[in-house]
Parts: C-alpha cells; sequence; structure tokens
C-alpha cells in the first residue's frame, strides 16, 4: 500500500472516530508502527492531525485555519467524487448556476461538462478554469473577481459587488463547516462575503460537504442550516448528524462513498 494511501486511511478513521491508535493500524494495514509514526508525523506536519500518545486525534484547528486547495484536494478524495455525481445529476440543462469555492465544487464542475447550455457565475479559479478548457457543449462562464484566498477563491467587496443583480436559479455551496447552531461556516471573511452573496442572488441552495465537515466551526457563518434546499453528504456522516440535519434542511441526500 502507497504512503498516500496509508494516510487517507488513517485520515478516514480520525473524521470517522476523532481518534485512531496505532496499534489498530499496525493490524488493519499490515505496516510496521514505525512506518505508521512517519505518516502520522508527515499529517501532523500539514496540521491535517494532531499526534498524541499511541496514535492520532483530530487537529484542534482554530477557526481562522484554512488549508491550501492543494491540500484539501487530497483529503476524502472518494466521498467528494460520489458527491459530485450526485450533486450533477440535479442539475437541468439550460439553467443558471452560481459555484462557490472548494475541492468539491471542483469535482462537481467536472461532471458538468456534458450538461448543455448551462451558465455557470463562480469565484472559483479551478472550477472557472475547469469548465473552461474542457468544456464540450456550449456553456458560459462568468468568473467574479476579487482578492484570491488560500481555497483559490476570489472573495471580499468586489466579488460580492459582481454578484448584485444576478437571479440564479442554483446555487451549489461548498462549506469549510457545518454544525449547530453555528450553521454553515467559513474561516475566511473575504470569502464569507462572497458567499453570502451568492446566496442572496440563487432561487435554491444546494450545499456539497464531506463527512468531516460535520462538527467543524470556522469564523463567519454564512448561512442557517434552515436556509439549505438540498445537502448532499456521504455515509460516513453519524446517525445522529443524519437524524438532526434531516430536521433542518429541506432535503438530505447521503451517497456511498
Amino acid at each position: 500500500m502507497l504512503a498516500r494511501q496509508r494516510q487517507q486511511r488513517i485520515l478516514d478513521e480520525v473524521a470517522r472516530s476523532g481518534a485512531v491508535k496505532i496499534a489498530d493500524l499496525v493490524e488493519d494495514l499490515a505496516v510496521s508502527d514505525m512506518t505508521l509514526r512517519r505518516d502520522i508525523a508527515e499529517l501532523a506536519s500539514k496540521g491535517l492531525v494532531e499526534r498524541v500518545h499511541g496514535g492520532a486525534a483530530q487537529a484542534r484547528m482554530a477557526s481562522v485555519h484554512e488549508p491550501a486547495f492543494a491540500t484539501k484536494a487530497t483529503q476524502q478524495v472518494a466521498a467528494k467524487q460520489a458527491i459530485a455525481k450526485a450533486a450533477a445529476q440535479l442539475v437541468a440543462p439550460g439553467s443558471s448556476l452560481g459555484m462557490s469555492a472548494g475541492t468539491t465544487t471542483h469535482l462537481v464542475a467536472t461532471e458538468l461538462l456534458d450538461i448543455p447550455d448551462l451558465t455557470v457565475v463562480t469565484n472559483s479559479l479551478p472550477v472557472s478554469d475547469e469548465l473552461h478548457t474542457n468544456r464540450r457543449l456550449e456553456q458560459t462562464v462568468l468568473l467574479t473577481g476579487g482578492a484570491r484566498t488560500p481555497s483559490d477563491a476570489l472573495g471580499g467587496p468586489m466579488a460580492a459587488s459582481a454578484l448584485q443583480g444576478f437571479h440564479l436559479d442554483l446555487l451549489i455551496l461548498g462549506v469549510h463547516g457545518m454544525a449547530v447552531p453555528a450553521g454553515l461556516t467559513c474561516p475566511n471573511q473575504l470569502e464569507t462575503q462572497a458567499n453570502q452573496a451568492f446566496i442572496a442572488a440563487s432561487r435554491q441552495i444546494m450545499v456539497v460537504a464531506d463527512h468531516t465537515k460535520w462538527g467543524v466551526v470556522g469564523l463567519q457563518t454564512i448561512a442557517e442550516l434552515t436556509e439549505v434546499d438540498v445537502l448532499i453528504t456521504d455515509d460516513g456522516l453519524a446517525a445522529g448528524a443524519r437524524h438532526e440535519l434531516e430536521s433542518l434542511v429541506g432535503e438530505l441526500i447521503v451517497v456511498r462513498a
């Protein structure tokens, strides 16, 4: 098993259980404890886990902590791909979309390439590049201006101003965290401004967020959970969290990762 695969298994288990023991990983992955200690040390150096005696635990991140796009793109890949496929199935040809920044929304963009006559307004540089470079059918892609963030998003007053006057059929929104009572949150003030402007301009809100986003609280609230029309997540989400979300959002869709 490659180091990347081992480290993803560690991240998955930490996300699911909150912590993992090296002794359990040795048995599960059939590698030495020294190999696993190196894996955990590398993950800890990136801020993805916290090293604890005998294993690893969830990193205690500040509400303003914001990993780079490239870092997030390596996390929960299978779950994000499944979420992206489910989201694309709900996009009608000829519709107008808002697409926020994020690695999950970027994967959604890859699933939209064959849907004709879309008009996509986005503040995500990767989303814009994906749709502009690889689209196969007629699509219109509009990129907001603004200041660039670690998520490769354009945010701030310029991005928010660019979205005024739009009337979008659907917003596909990626989030940093979702929790009760904080709602949908973001660690970056510039991105929060853009996301709130997207919400104001959109008739429906679809949130795409893997299970590790549950319980995470960023610096600012983007929106309340009750404002969400559809939330798509993966089956790593605990039963209690599913029940809570079902009572708050319009529709909860759980996909198999």
